[in-house]
């Protein structure tokens, strides 16, 4: 296991976040999806009203992995929960423990804010991925599809009657 340090993003590590933001769409395949910018990051994470969290990973002292949640809520639970958008190391440093770490981190934070779950998504290609969450305890749900407006569609949406 190489030796990396695991912390709350700063500020200060906007940069390098968006960076491994990029970094993750490019391995999905989805670089042209990415419309954001670390700008916009900043504010959503450190600005009036934060509406997300990021957790670091450092490694020979550069960034080479973060995890990018936020709380969610269960009405069935009728508790708080952790949605965990995105998790992403680099490929060179990946095997080595970083993703399992920040799963349990991300575990004990739950554990400790009293939520009754910690979730995300997976893409249904991504086999290494899903063997990797489902080692870890997590069930991937057959029965379950994600429904997203975005855009325009957002537009459209608000403006019916």
């Amino acid at each position: 296991m190489p030796d990396y340090n695991l912390r709350p993003a700063t500020k200060a590590d906007v940069p390098d976040l968006f960076r491994l933001i990029q970094a993750l769409a490019e391995y999905e395949k989805l670089s042209d999806a990415v419309t954001g910018n670390a700008d916009l990051l900043e504010t959503h994470l450190f600005g009036d009203k934060p509406c997300a969290e990021a957790i670091l990973v450092e490694c020979d002292q550069k960034t080479v992995g973060f995890a990018l949640f936020f709380q969610n809520f269960s009405t069935f639970l009728t508790k708080p929960g952790i949605y965990l958008e995105d998790i992403f190391v680099l490929p060179e440093y990946r095997r080595g423990g970083i993703g399992k770490a920040m799963l349990i981190h991300l575990a004990k934070l739950a554990k400790e804010r009293g939520c009754g779950r910690l979730e995300w998504s997976v893409l249904d290609w991504n086999q290494p991925a899903i063997d990797f969450y489902e080692q870890l305890g997590a069930k991937v749900l057959p029965d379950w599809r994600t429904c997203r407006v975005t855009g325009d569609s957002i537009d459209r949406l608000a403006d019916r009657n």
